[in-house]
């Protein structure tokens, strides 16, 4: 997995912030800090991605690191799981 989380990361904290944070790593590659669609504000999370496993693995090392404040959590990545949309019931209700 060449993709982590970094989470509780401060609101002020954009896209150029997060890869100041990651980019001495070698084999960096993006930075995005995940914004809410409607209030235009950070979420307090994004995600960073690298070349390869290896160096991912190496950047876990920023777990607990303090930045601006705040203690960050750094995890690998998940799959973003599909959304049916429909709040968990079934899609094939008679009324």
């Amino acid at each position: 997995m060449n993709k982590l989380y970094v989470g509780n990361l401060p609101f002020t904290c954009g896209d150029n912030d997060l890869e100041g944070l990651f980019s001495s790593f070698e084999g960096f590659v993006s930075a995005k800090v995940i914004i809410d669609r409607y209030s235009g504000k950070s979420k307090g999370f994004g995600f960073v991605e690298f070349t390869d496993g290896n160096t991912a693995q190496a950047a876990l090392s920023m777990d607990g690191t303090d930045f601006d404040g705040r203690t960050l959590k750094v995890n690998l990545a998940r799959e973003k799981r599909e959304s049916g949309g429909t709040g968990g019931g079934s899609r094939d209700r008679r009324y």
